[in-house]
């Protein structure tokens, strides 16, 4: 016949068993909710209906192939393998990954504890019949685990919030993406405009060298007068003034690029001489409407997930509230030299149960900072998506009138380098003094510096517009170079965390459920 259960054990089995299964059933704090403001959803403006079109190519993950520059291409390649922020946002991806295993840890024993001990035991007995002395080593060792039931969600909470932090890296990561290569077209651009405006005024110093010449020739002949001669030199030495500014810029320029593709500062070989003017692209081709572009921003989705794991903390704060119980276990075996003893081997276990009843406020103020924290970070994320509304409306606006500059600077440009030809006729043949030559000279070199500029504000308002709404999010290279992760895992055990993640990202996490992503 079977032993009889005592009936006094029964009730504290049934508790552990409803314990058992009510852990992690009841989860606190909030559930997360998109703090999206409703006129994101729809977003538009005139300027971005008429500064962009829809179409498939190029892939806005690719925009930059719509410059159609294999020097361009190139460099955003190495910028992408070499650029020193892109690789420490990588490494952030893989440092929350690690955090995300340390909280997903709390799903298992929190106390996992192996001891041993041998001591020594030195007794001298005084005093009775038969005083005497013992020595002996007394040896132990314990293996204890301690379990804390997830009752209110409070390690489920902690890995939903590290979840959406390790989403928010991985996010970051791409937002360091797209304004890496947006900085590089940006400095590219903009390094051909310095050479071009460069190649300008080196052109029409040579032209008033030569019309210093002559004055200064017809001066000392005496068929000239003074003034001439000290305005062409004025003219002449005023754009010389110029070259040397426009080489700093140009040194300037091509160091910054330089270190944005991960090279020291210095001459880039990948940047060839091109006489060619800047292209310029009137519209940006898009794949998707304007709010939804806005709203998948890498830095708009970091936002918003950085909102997702702070109300997460909530939960784990209000958990402080409620008592924990924790199941506890151990087992004790021990021994000794002394003749005539036994070893013991004891299996100890049982609940405890730990409530902080007299927190003086403490629990309660710490939830409200956790809740002040989310409303900050909700307020954040607003502000985010209206600042990259504004950056793309403002991009889009600036595309618009440097079109419109770049075309009248165009007439104009042509205009004066009519005007100078007439005036250099008159002048020759004697219709018309000197001064009109030097006027319209100064006036085409205006001309052309305000073209190129304009044209070099254009193209950047392209590359604005296409960094506004978030394009080039997406590399197909690792997070961690290979020479990087070599040297990681020869220094630390990694495992497979420095594997590449799953590339596709949800909008947001979801809070049901708990994502491993070891």
């Amino acid at each position: 016949m079977p032993p009889s259960r005592s009936p006094s054990t029964r009730p504290a089995h049934l508790i552990l068993l409803a314990a058992l299964g009510l852990s992690g059933c009841i989860r606190l704090g909030p559930d997360f909710q998109p703090p999206a403001e409703e006129w994101s959803k729809t977003w538009d403006s005139p300027a971005l209906e008429q500064s962009s079109q829809r179409g498939a190519n190029p892939d806005l993950r690719q925009w930059w192939h719509i410059f159609r520059d294999p020097v361009l291409d190139k460099l955003i390649t190495q910028a992408d393998a070499y650029n020193s922020s892109l690789r420490i946002a990588g490494l952030n991806v893989m440092e929350s990954r690690a955090q995300l295993g340390i909280a997903q840890s709390g799903l298992y024993p929190q106390l996992q504890q192996a001891s041993a001990d041998s001591l020594y035991v030195k007794r001298h007995q005084y005093g009775g019949n038969n005083p005497k002395d013992n020595n002996f080593w007394q040896h132990s060792a314990a293996f204890d685990i301690g379990w804390e039931l997830d009752f209110w969600g409070r390690f489920s909470r902690a890995i939903e919030s590290a979840d959406a932090s390790y989403f928010a890296a991985q996010a970051n990561y791409e937002d360091v993406l797209v304004l890496v290569r947006a900085q590089v077209a940006d400095a590219y651009f903009s390094l051909r405009t310095t050479d071009a405006r460069l190649r300008v005024a080196r052109e029409n110093a040579k032209q008033q060298k030569r019309n210093f010449e002559i004055t200064e020739k017809l001066f000392n002949s005496g068929q000239d007068a003074e003034l001439d001669l000290q305005q062409a030199k004025t003219q002449y030495l005023g754009t010389l003034a110029t070259i040397p500014g426009l080489l700093d810029q140009l040194q300037r320029t091509r160091n910054a690029l330089a270190v944005l593709i991960g090279q020291p500062p210095g001459t880039l070989p990948q940047v060839v001489d091109n006489e060619s003017l800047i292209p310029l692209v009137d519209r940006a081709v898009l794949q998707d409407v304007p709010a939804t572009l806005l709203l998948r921003r890498p830095d708009v989705r970091a936002a918003e997930l950085n909102v997702a794991a702070q109300g997460a903390l909530i939960g784990v704060a209000e958990s402080d509230f409620y008592p924990s119980l924790t199941l506890l276990g151990s087992i004790v075996w021990s021994t000794d030299t002394l003749h005539g003893t036994s070893s013991s081997l004891d299996l100890v276990g049982g609940p405890s149960l730990r409530w902080n009843v007299f927190d003086h406020g403490q629990i309660a103020n710490n939830v409200r900072v956790q809740d002040a924290r989310l409303q900050q970070l909700i307020e954040a994320y607003r502000d985010k998506v209206r600042q990259a509304a504004r950056e793309a409306d403002d991009a889009a606006n600036g595309l618009i009138q440097s079109l419109e500059s770049e075309r009248i600077l165009r007439d104009a440009g042509g205009a004066a380098e009519r005007s100078l030809v007439l005036a250099s006729v008159q002048f020759r043949e004697g219709y018309a003094d000197f001064q009109r030559v030097l006027d319209a000279q100064r006036a085409l070199l205006q001309q052309q510096d305000n073209y190129l500029l304009a044209r070099g504000n254009a193209v950047s308002n392209v590359i604005a517009l296409y960094k506004a709404l978030g394009g080039g999010w997406y590399s197909a290279l690792p997070r961690v170079d290979p020479a990087t992760r070599q040297l990681m895992e020869k220094r630390t055990d990694w495992g497979n965390m420095l594997d590449e993640p799953n590339a596709a990202l949800p909008a947001y996490p979801l809070p049901d459920k708990e994502t491993s992503h070891e």
